[in-house]
This record gives C-alpha cells, sequence and structure tokens, in this order.
C-alpha cells in the first residue's frame, strides 16, 4: 500500500491511540481496494465526520489512478431545520468538497439527503398537529434522518449488491455505542455488519480515537479540499457543543443539549449550543430560541393541555390508568400561531439581509401544510394564504384543486346547527372533509370504512376509552 507521506505519529503519540494516522490511511487503503463494494461516507459537517473524510481523501490522493475504480458517495443530511451556522457550513463545504475532487481526479460524488414532504418537521408539527418530540416520544429521528439517509442506502445497495458505510463513530463516544460496535465485527475483517440494512457493511476508521485525537489532527493537517477546520473549531467553542452525527438506526443518541442539530430540538430542556451562540453574538438566532423553547414549553404535562386536543385526529380519545385523558395532537389553533411565528421569523431575517441564506420553511412544505388543513383538520376558511399574505406581503400563486371551498361562514352555519340538535360539530365537519377527499376520484373504495370509523367513535362530552386502548407510552399512531 502507498501511504501518505506526512507523518503525524508525534502529534498523537500522547494521547495514548491504538494506531497512527499512517496505520488508519493504509486501512482505508485496504478497505477500499480489497472488497468491491462502493463506499457511502456519512458527512455532518462536525469534527468527527470531518476527519474521517480527510483521513479518506489523503488515504485516496496516495493510490495510483489506475487503483481509483470504484466510487466514493458522501452523503450529508439536511433535515430542514439544522442550526443554521453548521447548515450554512456543511452546504459550503459539500460544494466545495464536490469542486476539489473533480479537480484532483477522485471518484467522490458528493450528495445531500433530504426528507420527503411528507416526513418533514413542519408538515408534522404544525400540518399534522405532532406534538414537539421528546426523549419517550422522538418521531422526528426516524423521518427526518434515518429515511433518507437509508433511501440512499438502499439505493445504492440495489445498484451494487453491497456497500461500505464509513462512519465517523467513535467507541469512546458512549459505552451503548462501544457495545453496538463491538457486537456486529465481522471476525477477521475491518467491517461490522450494519444493524439494520441489508447489504451494508460499518467502516469505522476513527473508532479509537477521543475528541482531543480529532482535534488534533484537524488543526494540525489542513483540510485537503479547502474546508477551514480553525472556523469550525471556533464554532465549537462559541456553542460549547459537538455535531450531531449522521443517524442511521435508533441507537445514536439524541443530539439535544449540548451537540448541534436541529435547531427545534426539544428532546433536551435547553439548547445549550443556540444559547451558547446567542450569547456570543448571533443575536438574529434569538427569535429562533425563542420559538424552540415554545415548543418545550409544551412537552411540560402540567401545560399539555393548553395546547393538545384531547381526542387524536383518528377521532379516538385514549385514558391514562387513573382516568385522565391523554393529550394527542396539537390544538388547530395553536398550530397556526406556531406557523405566525415561524413566517414572523422568517421575514425577520429577509430584513436582516440572511432570508436567502435561512429560509426556515418551504414553499412545498408550506403547499402540504395548506392541504392537509384543509382536508384533514376542517380549515374551512382556508387560513394559510390569508396568513402568508399578512405577514410577508406576498400574493403567492397557490396550487388550485378542484376540492370544494366551504368557507368560514359555512362552517359557522354547521356549528349552529349542529349546537341546535345537539350533534357534535367536529364529527360531521369531519365526515365532510373525508368526503371531500373522495370527491373527485373516480375509485371511492375506501370512503364508507373512514366514515364508519368516525361515526363508531364515541364523540360525547365524556367520552371513555377502555383500558385497552390506553398505551404505556404515546404511539405515533395515535397523533395520526
Amino acid at each position: 500500500m502507498v501511504a501518505p507521506s506526512q507523518n503525524t505519529e508525534s502529534l498523537i503519540a500522547r494521547h495514548g491511540l491504538r494506531s497512527t494516522v499512517d496505520a488508519v490511511h493504509e486501512r482505508i487503503q485496504q478497505v477500499y481496494c480489497q472488497y468491491p463494494q462502493p463506499l457511502v461516507v456519512g458527512y455532518s459537517g462536525g469534527k468527527d465526520s470531518t476527519a474521517v473524510l480527510q483521513l479518506l481523501w489523503n488515504a485516496l490522493a496516495a493510490l495510483p489512478p489506475a487503483a481509483l475504480t470504484k466510487p466514493v458517495y458522501v452523503i450529508a443530511s439536511d433535515t430542514g431545520v439544522e442550526t443554521p451556522l453548521i447548515s450554512d457550513l456543511l452546504g459550503r463545504n459539500m460544494s466545495r468538497l464536490q469542486r476539489a475532487a473533480d479537480e484532483a481526479n477522485l471518484p467522490i460524488q458528493a450528495r445531500i439527503v433530504r426528507p420527503n414532504l411528507a416526513d418533514s418537521f413542519w408538515v408534522n408539527l404544525i400540518g399534522r398537529g405532532y406534538p414537539a418530540p421528546t426523549a419517550k416520544f422522538r418521531w422526528c429521528t426516524d423521518r427526518l434522518k434515518i429515511r433518507p439517509a437509508n433511501i440512499f442506502v438502499q439505493d445504492r445497495v440495489a445498484e451494487f449488491g453491497e456497500v461500505i458505510m464509513v462512519l465517523g463513530v467513535r467507541t469512546g463516544e458512549s459505552s451503548t455505542r462501544s457495545q453496538l460496535m463491538n457486537s456486529y465485527r465481522v471476525s477477521g475483517h475491518h467491517l461490522r455488519r450494519h444493524s439494520t440494512l441489508p447489504g451494508a457493511y460499518v467502516f469505522a476508521p476513527i473508532e479509537h480515537f477521543t475528541a482531543d485525537d480529532v482535534w488534533t489532527y484537524l488543526l494540525q493537517v489542513p483540510s485537503p479540499w479547502g474546508g477551514d477546520n480553525a472556523q469550525l473549531a471556533a464554532l465549537y467553542r462559541d456553542a460549547s457543543g459537538g455535531e450531531c452525527p449522521l443517524v442511521i438506526d435508533t441507537t445514536t443518541p439524541s443530539c439535544g443539549n449540548t451537540r448541534f442539530g436541529c435547531w427545534v430540538c426539544t428532546v433536551a430542556v435547553k439548547d445549550s449550543s443556540m444559547e451558547a451562540l446567542v450569547d456570543g453574538g448571533e443575536d438574529w438566532l434569538a427569535p429562533m430560541l425563542e420559538l424552540r423553547d415554545l415548543l418545550a414549553k409544551t412537552t411540560n404535562p402540567e401545560l399539555k393541555t393548553q395546547y393538545r386536543d384531547t381526542r387524536a385526529l383518528n377521532g379516538r380519545v385514549y385514558h391514562k390508568k387513573d382516568g385522565s385523558l391523554i393529550p394527542r395532537a396539537y390544538k388547530f389553533e395553536f398550530s397556526v400561531h406556531v406557523l405566525e411565528t415561524l413566517l414572523t421569523i422568517e421575514a425577520g431575517l429577509f430584513a436582516l439581509g440572511r432570508g436567502g441564506e435561512h429560509s426556515l420553511i418551504s414553499v412545498e412544505e408550506l403547499g402540504e401544510i395548506r392541504r392537509i388543513w384543509r382536508l384533514e383538520r376542517q380549515d374551512w376558511a382556508d387560513t394559510l394564504p390569508a396568513l402568508y399574505l399578512r405577514i410577508r406581503g406576498d400574493h403567492f400563486e397557490w396550487v388550485r384543486d378542484d376540492t370544494p371551498d366551504l368557507g368560514g361562514p359555512a362552517k359557522a352555519l354547521l356549528e349552529r346547527a349542529c349546537h341546535e340538535r345537539d350533534v357534535p360539530a367536529e364529527l360531521v365537519m369531519r365526515l365532510v372533509d373525508v368526503e371531500r377527499r373522495y370527491a373527485n376520484m373516480t375509485r371511492r373504495r375506501g370512503l364508507f370504512q373512514e366514515l364508519s370509523s368516525l361515526v363508531s367513535q364515541d364523540w360525547t362530552a365524556d367520552a371513555e376509552a377502555t383500558e385497552s386502548d390506553a398505551p404505556s407510552q404515546m404511539s405515533l399512531d395515535a397523533c395520526e
């Protein structure tokens, strides 16, 4: 094997690494040359994944051109709600990485993976009313991170048969991570079987590095694609945090508390990284932090009923063992308030000249939220376009469809008629919305099942649920 000429043994000897950087380069070269599978590198823009990518780049650059026979995919996950400064750094690095790889004739392909529209954070939280994530109800991780990365990997498996994922995981991060990494090791190889993805193997070049080892390497070995490792270190110092790694399974710990990750993350009690950035002079992030804190407030058990309905979107109610109702999805009025706050913050970023960089919600997400509100949450007044116009001042051309609009007056009239006849207005509106969704379908299969399911629910004010209906913890289905 051809190894890079720079020997950094002296830089890391005092840290007690089990191998030198040169040895890591050699292992990477062995994996690349000896196994037929293409490599998929998980890159988050933080210290660990940056170190792995640098090591891999330098190892490949030292190989003869004839040996570079298979692709190396570098994938980064854009959840749509990343901390803006990390998101900016990640985007710049991915563009710079691809240009430099092309110039160096390296088989590297930089790709950004994103969640499907239906899985986006805002479509689920604002549109469907899913409550802010908690440690027991982390509905966001699978939708925003695991699925997009896994879909990309599965597509490559379908194309090549198998792949090797190169990740910046380290055994020193946690005892759980160390145990998991060792349990899937393939005897006699540098690889481990992936815990959940068939056809995927995991290679962890820096598994025995400590955090100090990683920083020593990054600050003394320059980025080969022109990245600024000193800027990365300064960002970490300012935020007193760590990176949120590329998530490929549910064993990856939450990125809350001291890790960079989603700016809306409510899994932790407080976002120390965002707070430190604001205290360090990034005042423009303060309104975003306030919105995040509001969402975190709604997870307080004593306050849940202020923000959430006790009836799920599927029409059912659930009880705790003590007989009290379990709060479900956000009330429609609160969903509107969150969107209004989000659009106001975004308008403020545009006023500061940061709008182009930091769009907080996409037009596609707004369109999907509007559709869900109109057809699933009884928003007969079609609230979103007027709200958008009032805050942004834009006459956006919203998608038109053939679904009949009923309007606010019709809703008021129906509510009054239902009240006079002692009929649950919400039930009737939900029944109407089901019919509206099926109105233009040539085949209306499933219509009567949905109508029957709604009618079969208990819509009395003191609705009772059987003990078997009450889950031990909130399930996602109950919110849908």
